[in-house]
């Protein structure tokens, strides 16, 4: 599939969550997570949020499009960016809990794809236009993470074991790993702007091979967070289309914590 505008990306986005959920497809709560981000951005536009909001319609098209080709690209032959074929093998693994899709598919697509499609938007110095619009997604993720990560505590509910073993993923600090991930982003942003094809490619086989050993980071952590992680597990929901529509409704439901911060 390829997005021509924002409200194609977040029809894109639905219908990968409808059909994960009709089949019970984990690949529908990262999906789930990015479509309301994407709804959220898209207001924002409507809103007069952003500098340009026509620019932020086709970065975030762009944006989209990487997704939607990582996602094609492992339906038809499990090709596809490394970062990604990580995120999507693990799909099928049932020792793997619903915080570690999330994280994986957020790594995949901020460690990797943000910098290329920023750089796409506004190539050479023109890219420098774009910070401000870029750094005000920071506001829009958090109320979409705090909101989500509420989802997960309520589906998954030894979540809070993460704390006690020192891997802390309240909202909080998934909020600060994606801001610092963003800000990295930016940074390779700029420098794929300036570069030649030649050095383009260089630099995103750098970015897919970084993002793909943090990807297999999150998906294996050792110490103390392994046999957490198992207990967690245990007591999660089974039930994946019922997950997938708990986090697609995220944003829907009210929060003291979001109301007041």
């Amino acid at each position: 599939m390829a997005a021509e505008n924002i409200d194609e990306v977040v029809d894109g986005l639905a219908g990968i969550v409808r059909e994960a959920g009709r089949t019970g497809d984990r690949i529908g709560y990262f999906a789930a997570l990015y479509r309301q981000v994407t709804v959220e951005i898209r207001t924002a536009i409507h809103g007069g949020v952003f500098d340009d909001g026509a620019r932020m319609d086709r970065f975030d098209t762009l944006f989209g499009n990487r997704y939607f080709d990582a996602y094609d690209a492992w339906r038809r032959d499990r090709s596809g960016p490394r970062c990604w074929r990580e995120t999507f093998r693990l799909l099928d693994d049932a020792d793997t809990i619903i915080v570690q899709h999330l994280l994986l598919g957020v790594n995949a697509h901020i460690n990797l794809d943000l910098a290329i499609a920023a750089a796409r938007t506004d190539p050479g110095e023109n890219i420098h236009a774009l910070r401000r619009d870029f750094l005000l997604i920071n506001d829009i993720l958090a109320r979409v993470v705090l909101a989500v990560q509420e989802s997960v505590g309520a589906v998954s509910p030894l979540m809070s074991l993460l704390d006690q073993v020192g891997a802390r993923t309240d909202e909080r600090i998934l909020d600060f790993s994606v801001r610092q991930s963003r800000e990295e982003a930016w940074y390779n942003a700029v420098l794929l702007a300036g570069q030649n094809e030649e050095e383009r490619e260089a630099t995103i086989e750098r970015l897919d091979v970084r993002a793909a050993v943090l990807a297999r980071l999150i998906a294996r952590p050792g110490g103390l967070v392994r046999p957490a992680l198992h207990l967690i597990r245990n007591t999660e929901s089974d039930d994946v289309p019922a997950v997938i529509t708990h986090l697609d409704n995220a944003m829907k439901r009210p929060s003291t914590r979001r109301a007041t911060e």
